[in-house]
């Protein structure tokens, strides 16, 4: 089995990972600072949580035309380009004195063109590292979300009692311009993996194919709406919480955290699978205690616990890699990826919407047992696409992905 030890012995990979790392840094910082700022402006529940995740909604424009960039064009510019991009955005939100809709319609914008990045990086993961550590992988990289979150939450809260907005996200612009010459001299220059043009026609070609495999679908589903749900608890912190909120999303990255080291560094992949049955139930449940009064430091142990249960995406990710073939991965896996980021968004502002009409703690309750209902739904469509006798074998996933090419139309 292979060890964190044998995938950082890679240059490559480690500036992939620190990179990966500034830059949601970078981004944790600025989404609860300008969260805060939006919230103390306006007293609204929607507005903020509309700051704070309402830029996820700019992903299903990026996943519709920009997203075969991720196999059509080189990865290595395509991440330098938007690493300078967000550290340019993140400065205008440092510098410029906004009023809330600018702020939001300026991390909109921004979060259009940063939407492919999750394509470009994940796809350029798997030629990265070998086939059989595409999990461990994502699992590592996955661990830098979880402590960039942690380390960002807690300092932008910590920061926020004694520097003002501006300040802090002056410290976010740093993180992300320092991944620009990590990533501009640190990954090879790759070629792309398929040979076409990046265009409209292009991406909603590949996302056909995609799309219209009933195999991959429950996987989508799972991917989602779960998660998405819980997301619209999540989006509910800050005004449950004021300037607590920064302890209960780092008790959260945290729990993420700690749920992807056991399953991607510990599990085989049978174990992975059937673990995943019951990480998704762990996602919902903890977030039910919301419905009563407990302490802050109580509930915040409660979200890590089941922020844990996030951990179920990697072995859905795994087979969705598995059924896709080669020159269409970084594209899958960017479609994935924008489908949940603009689900997280959605489910985010009718949260807060929610929460406005009611207040947040019931609202938080609710959505998380509508995660619960929605695992629950999807156990047995899940089980048919995730049988660990399907793919049980180390070649499985290439075997899969090339018998689904025979019955595909070429790209």
């Amino acid at each position: 089995m292979s060890t964190y030890r044998h995938l950082f012995a890679s240059r490559e990979f480690r500036n992939l990972w620190i990179g990966s790392a500034l830059g949601n840094a970078s981004a944790t910082m600025t989404s609860l600072t300008l969260a805060l700022m939006v919230d103390a402006a306006t007293g609204s529940a929607l507005l903020a949580a509309l700051v704070m995740f309402g830029p996820s909604l700019a992903q299903v424009l990026g996943a519709s035309t920009l997203m075969s960039a991720a196999d059509t064009a080189p990865p290595r510019r395509i991440l330098t380009m938007l690493a300078c991009l967000s550290t340019v955005a993140v400065g205008a939100q440092a510098a410029l004195d906004l009023t809330p809709a600018t702020r939001l319609l300026l991390a909109l914008l921004v979060a259009y063109g940063l939407s492919i990045g999750s394509g470009v990086r994940w796809g350029l993961l798997s030629e990265v590292v070998d086939e059989d550590q595409f999990v461990l992988g994502r699992s590592a990289i996955n661990l830098s979300v979880g402590a960039m979150q942690i380390a960002g939450f807690g300092t932008a809260g910590l920061l926020l009692q004694t520097l003002t907005s501006s300040e802090v996200l002056w410290l976010a612009t740093g993180c992300s311009a320092l991944a620009i010459p990590i990533i501009r001299f640190g990954l090879r220059n790759r070629p792309p993996r398929r040979v076409a043009r990046t265009s409209f026609t292009e991406t909603w070609r590949g996302n056909r194919r995609l799309l219209g495999q009933a195999s991959t679908r429950p996987l989508l589903l799972a991917l989602t709406l779960p998660n998405g749900l819980i997301v619209g608890c999540e989006a509910l912190f800050v005004p449950y919480a004021g300037s607590g909120a920064g302890w209960l999303l780092a008790a959260g990255a945290a729990g993420m955290m700690t749920g992807d080291l056991v399953v991607g560094r510990f599990l085989s992949r049978f174990g992975r699978r059937t673990a995943g049955r019951w990480l998704r139930i762990l996602l919902a449940v903890p977030f039910l205690g919301f419905a009563f009064d407990l302490h802050l430091a109580v509930l915040s142990v409660l979200v890590a616990i089941g922020s844990s249960g996030y951990a179920a995406s990697l072995s859905q990710q795994e087979v969705l890699v598995d059924l896709t073939p080669v020159d269409l991965r970084g594209q899958v896996l960017g479609l994935e990826s924008a489908l949940r980021m603009t689900t997280f968004g959605i489910v985010a502002i009718l949260a807060g919407a929610v929460a406005d009409l009611t207040s947040p703690a019931p609202t938080i309750t609710a959505f998380a047992a509508a995660s619960l209902l929605v695992s629950v739904a999807l156990t047995r469509p899940l089980t048919r696409v995730m049988n660990p006798g399907r793919l049980s074998s180390p070649q499985g996933g290439r075997g899969a992905a090339e018998s689904l090419a025979t019955v595909r139309p070429p790209v």
